[in-house]
């Protein structure tokens, strides 16, 4: 395993809830292998009791997390409805937190067709976004809005 893999292991396990078995002596042994006190891991992929494997894609920030492989949102223990183009949008800024995108890049990156000049799009999804996933869509704390730029996803939760 190389370090760029190792290093990419060890932060997808630092957001892993505590409860997935084996994801502390993983991340320790991830450590070890990293600052040289063993030169080499193997690592056994196990199925959980309900038959269904981890997905490590998950983003969770606050209370918000976004699960890709059955393509949910829940915050504070509850399951938020998006639509599809919302929850791609969404996951989108989440999996690129911190980063500013305009409102032609988040449409490039989530629609198939040509980018129509039609910036309104784009800010309806987010007004509707920050409505269903935001606790005050008032003072958005998962979106937020680069004046003159576009949007991005908080990157300091």
């Amino acid at each position: 395993m190389d370090s760029s893999l190792a290093n990419w292991l060890r932060e997808k396990l630092r957001c892993t809830p505590p409860e997935i078995k084996g994801s502390s002596e993983l991340r320790e042994n991830l450590e070890e292998l990293l600052n040289g006190k063993c030169r080499s891991l193997m690592i056994e992929i196990l199925e959980d009791d309900r038959n269904e494997s981890y997905d490590f894609n998950v983003i969770t920030c606050g209370t918000l997390s976004i699960q890709p492989k059955s393509r949910k949102v829940i915050r504070d223990s509850m399951e938020i409805s998006l639509t599809p183009k919302e929850f791609d949008i969404l996951y989108f800024l989440a999996d690129n937190r911190g980063e500013i995108f305009t409102k032609e890049q988040i449409y490039k990156a989530v629609w198939e067709e040509s980018y129509l000049l039609d910036d309104s799009n784009i800010m309806a999804f987010i007004r509707k976004l920050r409505k269903k996933i935001e606790p005050n869509p008032d003072a958005p704390q998962y979106i937020q809005t680069i004046w003159g730029i576009g949007y991005k996803f908080n990157d300091k939760l």
